[in-house]
């Protein structure tokens, strides 16, 4: 029993210090090609009103709840949501019809923020759509370990929000 516990101490030590020197900011980026032009493009994701029909959220969570903001499209546009994994926010910081939005976002009451951003880029007929969201995870000891799992979250939810964008762009 003895050598059990000075296993299990050592192991919660080894957790301990990885933890603390782990790099704790992320990077999720995921990117489609869209045939249309940028401008189409914006109209989508420049008002919030429009991404029911294609991001991915409420795939995830059929109970989440959207609340818009006083400003739906263009910089200041915002929302809120509250789900069965906690809530959060967004805002538009830029916008523009040619490069795309930025925005910033804050999880669980605040606890975690981000910035994110939906950009693009004209290849004449086609468009490069790189969404991407940027963040640093300060928890002490498991930030480091969560940041870690940020792509395997995140990226699978930008892959299906960009192709249900790419489907609902060329609908059109």
């Amino acid at each position: 029993m003895k050598k059990f516990g000075i296993v299990l101490a050592a192991l919660i030590g080894v957790f301990i210090v990885v933890g603390l020197i782990l790099p704790t900011e992320y990077t999720v980026t995921r990117t489609e090609m869209i045939q249309a032009k940028p401008a189409a493009i914006h109209t989508h994701v420049n008002d919030l009103t429009q991404w029911d029909a294609w991001a991915p959220w409420k795939d995830e969570d059929p109970s989440l709840i959207i609340t818009q903001g006083k400003i739906k499209s263009g910089v200041g546009a915002s929302q809120s949501w509250v789900g069965k994994d906690g809530n959060g926010e967004l805002t538009f910081t830029k916008s523009s019809e040619k490069e795309g939005i930025d925005y910033d976002l804050s999880f669980n009451d605040g606890a975690f923020k981000s910035t994110a951003f939906i950009h693009y880029r004209d290849l004449g007929g086609n468009t490069q759509v790189t969404w991407t969201m940027e963040g640093n995870m300060t928890v002490p000891v498991v930030g480091g370990y969560f940041a870690m799992t940020m792509d395997g979250m995140a990226g699978p939810m930008f892959e299906r929000g960009l192709t249900k964008l790419k489907n609902v762009v060329e609908k059109k």
